[in-house]
This record gives C-alpha cells, sequence and structure tokens, in this order.
C-alpha cells in the first residue's frame, strides 16, 4: 500500500507499507525531501515497523522522534508528515484526490438559513448522505453573523442594527463577526470528512483547507497569503477571515468570507471592534482594514464566485449539485428552532 502527503511550503512525503498480523511490515520512505544523515531514512523505517496498524498519526511521530538522535535534521518534512502519509496508506487518512466534491452555486435565500445549512450539509457528509461540498452563499437581506463563542454585547451594537434593519445570528464555528449585505462579501462552506485533515493540528488544517483558494485568488489577479491563524491577506491587507468547526460524528466545516465592497462606515456602526483587536492588525480604524476584491480585481463579484468556482472544479473530481427540497426544509426548522431564538443567539450575552 501507497500513501503520499504534500507538507504545505515543504516536500512530498510518500511510504510504501505492508500489514502483517496487524503490525506496519516492509516500510519504506522516499520523497523530495532533505535528510541528514543519510542513515536516518533506515532509523526512520525501522521507528515505524513493528507499529500497529491502526497507530494514529501522534503515535507514529512519536515513535519516528524517540528513534532519531537528537543530530538528525528534518528538511521540508516532520515526523508528523510521515505518520499522515502512513495512515493515507493504510486508508485511514484521505487526500484531496480521494473525493468527488459536490459544487453548489449561489442560491439566494435567508442568510440565516445559509447558518442553518452548515449544520445539515456536516451531518450529511458525516453520515455519508453527501460527498464533501463545496457552496457559495447568497443572501437577500443583512445580517450579522458572529463566532459561535462571542458576547454579542461585545461584539454588536444591538440598536445601531435594527436602526439598520440588520439582525444578528450565531453561527456553530468560532471565529469573529461577519458583516453581512446583499452583494458585499464573497462567502464559501467547505465541508469534508475528518479523514481530509487526519494529523494535521487546526492551524495546519485552516491553512491546508485554504490552499485551494490562494490560487483562486491568483487568477484574479490577487498575489494572496495566508496569515496564521484563520486571515488570508494580499499586499494591501487583510482581505478575508476564516473559521472552521470539527464534529463528533468526523466532519470538518470550513468556511470563508471575503470582503468584496463592504460599506466601512455602516460596519463600524453596527460591530464594536475595539483598539485591542485593531491594534494587533497594524490599523487605527476598521475601515482600513477592509480591503475589497472589488478594488483589487476590478471584476464583479458574480465574476469572481464564477471564477473561484470554475478552478476548484479544475483542481478536484466534482459534480454540480443543488439543495435538496429536505435540505432546505431542515434548514429552515433550524432556522426556527435555534438560529433564529434568543437562548442560542445569546448564548454568550
Amino acid at each position: 500500500m501507497r500513501g503520499e502527503y504534500k507538507v504545505l511550503g515543504g516536500k512530498l512525503v510518500a511510504v510504501e507499507v505492508d500489514v502483517v498480523d496487524g503490525l506496519l511490515a516492509n516500510v519504506a520512505v522516499s520523497g523530495d525531501f532533505f535528510l541528514e544523515p543519510d542513515e536516518a531514512l533506515a532509523e526512520i523505517n525501522a521507528a515505524l515497523t513493528g507499529m500497529p496498524a491502526d497507530a494514529n498519526v501522534e503515535q507514529l511521530a512519536t515513535a519516528i522522534t524517540t528513534r532519531l538522535d537528537e543530530s538528525v535534521s528534518m528538511i521540508g518534512f516532520t515526523p508528523e508528515s510521515v505518520g499522515i502519509a502512513v495512515r493515507r496508506a493504510l486508508g485511514h487518512a484521505t487526500s484531496w484526490a480521494d473525493h468527488t466534491f459536490d459544487v453548489i452555486g449561489p442560491v439566494v435565500l435567508d442568510p440565516a438559513m445559509h447558518v442553518a445549512l452548515d449544520e445539515v450539509i456536516a451531518r450529511e457528509v458525516a453520515t455519508g448522505q453527501r460527498p464533501p461540498t463545496l457552496r457559495f452563499w447568497d443572501w437577500d437581506s443583512p445580517l450579522v453573523v458572529i463566532g459561535s463563542f462571542q458576547s454579542v454585547r461585545n461584539e454588536v451594537d444591538e440598536e445601531q442594527a435594527a436602526a439598520h434593519g440588520i439582525g444578528v445570528v450565531r453561527r456553530i464555528s468560532g471565529g469573529g463577526a461577519m458583516f453581512m449585505e446583499p452583494g458585499n462579501c464573497v462567502t464559501y462552506s467547505l465541508v469534508v470528512p475528518g479523514s481530509l485533515v487526519e494529523g494535521l493540528s487546526f492551524e495546519r488544517s485552516y491553512a491546508f483547507l485554504d490552499e485551494w483558494v490562494m490560487g483562486a485568488l491568483a487568477e484574479v489577479g490577487i498575489n494572496a497569503r495566508y496569515v496564521p491563524l484563520n486571515d488570508i491577506a494580499s499586499d494591501k491587507g487583510k482581505i478575508a477571515g476564516a473559521a472552521q468547526k470539527r464534529f463528533a460524528n468526523g466532519a470538518v466545516l470550513h468556511h470563508v468570507t471575503m470582503a468584496y465592497d463592504i460599506d466601512a462606515a455602516k460596519m463600524t456602526q453596527v460591530l464594536r471592534i475595539g483598539r485591542e483587536k485593531m491594534s494587533d492588525k497594524g490599523t487605527k480604524s476598521a475601515a482600513k482594514r477592509v480591503d475589497p476584491l472589488r478594488s483589487q480585481t476590478g471584476m464583479t463579484r458574480a465574476a469572481i464566485l464564477t471564477s473561484f468556482a470554475e478552478h476548484f472544479r479544475a483542481q478536484y473530481d466534482t459534480r454540480d449539485s443543488d439543495y435538496t427540497p429536505g435540505e432546505l426544509a431542515e434548514a429552515r426548522e433550524l432556522v426556527a428552532t435555534k438560529f433564529s431564538r434568543a437562548e442560542w443567539t445569546h448564548r454568550v450575552p
């Protein structure tokens, strides 16, 4: 069995392995990485040989680290990356190429419906009712979407929000507030099985799941980079923020919101963006944080959405899809019983 893992910003690691009586055997690690001294490769193979076939990435990495002398230099790869390649060889971890992705284009809905659909789609991906899914949001009314653990009163001026006719909904993932008016940002949700990010820390999984959109941004003329933990920036500043949730049932939700043409004045009236939060961005005002896709690309929002979807289709095996009547009904029920209720929205006052 053979598995491969490309280290983000690093090198390719490949592992060939057999399983004999539940243990790893005939382990052969290779790749375009650098390793000093040469003899350390045999030590890595020996460290993995005899390990239980169900050992997780952390256990495999620990076996390698324990075996290697401190003088060994692993350049362009890590013990964890070898562990991921082993897990992929055994079918426990998967790569992008192992999946066919549903792609759902922008459908105009109440924005709270999209918040609910994140939960619905994640449940279906976990149970196999849907394959991994990329879906783009579109909405017909303004909304502030706050992170799962944010305080409403600390983040939102509810009087100003009401004056502007803007509702507040709490999503199921962490992260910061999203100021969403029709046509002012680009938002997508990517739901994948946990096997795709097996062995990756939360920080590394953000970069891993954002990697495709870096290429999509390059195609529309933006030189973007990933900024830990969950931001995407261009040479002119921050353009996007990501949020993620890993479900106990095995699904992973990863969504990103990018500024297209935000009304910064209104946003700062509605959102309470404190000085401390702004200070780590190197700017004194929230308006300077907004770096719209419109100004950097000269493209319409619709054209950007189309370009992003086409880039994703070019990278991976995909099929076009849509929401089913059952999914929409379930989402409406969640809006009514959870996402529109004060008990949920104000669970962190």
